[in-house]
């Protein structure tokens, strides 16, 4: 018969644990701060101490955070376990002044601890255990529409993030994992969503401690579907018998004791597409009000209501596939900006052409046939109709690979930048959004940022785009220019700047005005008025300043025809157009040449790139595109962590950029910088 585990054996290390006699287990730090002047918190401490002695044995359990001592005299009885627990009533040293709180890298810095505890019997170490941990608290709140937020430190934060898969072959590499983490942080993301309990290590969790990325951790929908999970499902999934609910109960217990010390977790996800059985769901609350009650915890990635716990105030309504950008900003019904999102995204995010060539054999990158489809997804996600169908009638179908990439590309950033934006112009009746997905576990056509090779999309800068600590930008709605903020500081004087150009770069209107924001918040500046003697593509250029820095720019070509959808054909992964907006006039813009000035520094194991690029032609330079690149090996240098990319330069105007990846002495010789766009003549330098 097919062994349980289908040959996958272990997968995680076994670690041999020497101890003396006693030994310490499970250590937990607990923090509740003073959220109102974050100015002190009180910590508790436990662990449980395990006799496997066969006589009663006293000793001292000790503990050590920098310069905070205390400790307590124990006496266990013979093969015997107790808990030890220090709390601010017993020990006050444990009452923090101005603690170093941990906050998401958007929000500040992510700072950390150690704890270092040690059982002695007559003086000697019986067992010792290091833990890192945060002081930070974690809560959730309901908006004034019925759904579920999150706070930080007493503060809202909007969620926005992607979903996280590990490596197919499970073969994890820190190195790998790093740049992937970095990734989050370099598109202002805060967030991953783990359906599961991923990483083959605890790597991953400390990577999001120390860069300050939130974790949403817990069950998959595997265990809810017979197609996956091979047993009938239910309302409740497939894990029905007693035997099952026990293994699956064992196993969440098992997982937040060996989590819960990371302050990136922020939530325990113990169902995905469905609620657990409520004898299941009574186990699981019955584990958390045992081993973690610092933390939400939700019963569904869903809309669904426990008998137990109550509605589970979010939502997952898709989509799945291709929607315009409009889309984000006028539903009101399924996934537009309003809740929070589990999991949902624009569709597919081809990757760029270097990529594709890994991918498939020669002869099958054009057209697109078969094998592009074997890396798509499967059911309604098998091909790429949708979106190839917005390719073609937005922008003009493709005359060749080159044609499609620069539309692919530009159509996943257009896509994923309306998507961010719409949920942080309306944050906090948007509570936060999960891009399905974030990552990718082999080389794939559909739902990632960056693809497997750690290649950015067109999708990765324009989600950097829209989640910039600072941010002007269009809301095609209701035609109303927003500034966003991002952050816990009170912005005063920003200066902004809109204007709007018809395709050959008159000027038909400028708006300029002075904006302040508080901290964390989203206000609308100003309204574009419709102008009837624009041509059917035209350009809309947003700045925002503070003295003479620009803090945003965004820039984005528009249509007098709009997309339209069709509601009534709605489905749970889409809602199709009706009509679709004219670009095609994008096809007509005249090739540029950008004069270019860049240099390379290395610094170590990590090396700096500088370039201004300018537009000294009369046209604009549309989605500039920059890369690195080894001339050596003829590949791409990756990963590469831009300050933006996929950039618009009007005629006459610089913009300088700052990017970093890692070489070392010998390849740093071999390299050069590559300049590409929609129209921009490709060039290295």
């Amino acid at each position: 018969p097919t062994p349980p585990d289908h040959d996958m054996g272990l997968w995680r290390p076994v670690e041999l644990h020497i101890f003396e006699g006693v030994e310490i287990k499970d250590p937990f730090v607990a923090s509740s701060i003073d959220t109102a002047t974050l100015k002190s918190a009180d910590l508790t401490i436990s662990a449980e101490l395990s006799n496997h002695l066969d006589q009663e044995v006293t000793g001292v359990i000790s503990g050590m955070i920098g310069k905070i001592k205390f400790s307590k005299k124990l006496t266990l009885a013979p093969k015997s376990t107790t808990t030890a627990v220090f709390d601010v009533n017993e020990f006050p040293q444990l009452h923090i002044v101005h603690p170093r709180l941990w906050w998401t890298h958007d929000f500040g810095s992510p700072n950390l601890y150690n704890l270092h505890l040690e059982f002695k019997i007559k003086n000697e170490v019986s067992d010792a255990k290091e833990v890192r941990f945060g002081i930070r608290q974690i809560s959730d709140y309901i908006n004034e529409a019925g759904f579920r937020g999150y706070k930080i430190n007493g503060r809202k934060i909007l969620i926005r993030g992607g979903g996280w898969t590990d490596n197919i072959f499970l073969n994890e590499d820190k190195k790998n994992l790093e740049s992937q983490i970095d990734y989050a942080v370099n598109m202002h993301l805060n967030t991953i969503r783990m359906e599961g309990f991923w990483g083959e290590s605890s790597d991953i969790y400390n990577l999001c401690d120390e860069k300050g990325i939130l974790i949403m951790v817990g069950w998959s929908a595997q265990w809810e579907w017979k197609n996956v999970f091979g047993k009938e499902d239910d309302e409740f999934g497939g894990i029905k018998t007693a035997e099952d609910m026990a293994t699956a109960a064992r196993s969440f217990e098992d997982q937040v004791k060996w989590v819960r010390n990371h302050p990136s977790i922020f939530v325990w996800v113990y169902g995905s597409d469905k609620l657990p059985r409520p004898e299941l769901e009574k186990a699981y609350l019955k584990i958390l009000a045992k081993y973690d009650t610092t933390r939400p915890f939700l019963g569904s990635a869903k809309e669904h209501t426990s008998a137990l716990t109550g509605p589970t105030r979010v939502k997952m309504r898709g989509p799945y596939d291709y929607v315009p950008p409009i889309y984000w900003f006028v539903d009101t019904t399924y996934g537009g900006a309003f809740g929070f999102n589990t999991e949902t995204g624009p569709g597919p995010q081809v990757p760029r052409v270097e990529s594709l060539k890994k991918m498939l054999s020669p002869d099958s990158l054009w057209p697109i046939n078969g094998e592009w489809y074997y890396h798509c997804s499967k059911g309604v996600f098998k091909r790429l109709d949708r979106y190839d169908e917005a390719i073609d009638r937005r922008l003009g179908t493709p005359h060749g690979l080159s044609d499609y990439e620069r539309k692919a590309q530009y159509t996943n950033y257009e896509a994923m930048r309306a998507m961010f934006e719409a949920f942080g112009a309306s944050k906090f009746n948007a509570t936060g959004v999960i891009q399905w997905m974030y990552n990718s576990a082999w080389p794939k056509m559909w739902w990632q940022l960056y693809d497997y090779y750690l290649n950015p999309t067109g999708a990765f800068y324009g989600a950097k785009k829209a989640c910039e600590p600072v941010h002007i930008e269009y809301n095609p709605a209701n035609s109303k220019i927003y500034v966003v903020n991002s952050t816990l500081q009170d912005i005063d004087n920003l200066r902004f700047v809109a204007r709007l150009y018809d395709f050959n770069l008159t000027k038909h209107y400028e708006v300029k005005g002075v904006c302040s924001l508080e901290s964390n918040s989203a206000i609308s500046v100003a309204t574009i008025p419709q102008k009837d003697s624009l041509s059917s593509t035209y350009f809309l250029d947003l700045r925002l300043l503070k003295g003479n820095k620009t803090v945003s720019s965004n820039f984005y070509a528009l249509s007098t025809s709009n997309d339209t959808l069709d509601w009534d054909k709605s489905t749970w992964y889409v809602t199709p157009e009706k009509s679709f907006a004219n670009l095609n006039k994008l096809n007509e813009l005249p090739q540029t040449t950008l004069e270019v000035k860049h240099q390379f520094i290395q610094l170590g194991k990590k090396s700096l790139i500088k370039v201004t690029l300018h537009n000294s032609s009369n046209h604009l330079a549309f989605m500039a595109y920059l890369q690195v690149k080894n001339l050596n090996t003829n590949d791409y240098v990756l990963p590469i962590f831009w300050d933006e990319n996929y950039i618009s330069l009007l005629p006459g105007e610089s913009r300088s950029i700052t990017g970093y990846f890692y070489s070392n002495t010998k390849t740093f010789k071999q390299l050069a910088l590559e300049i590409s766009g929609w129209n921009v003549d490709r060039k290295l330098f």
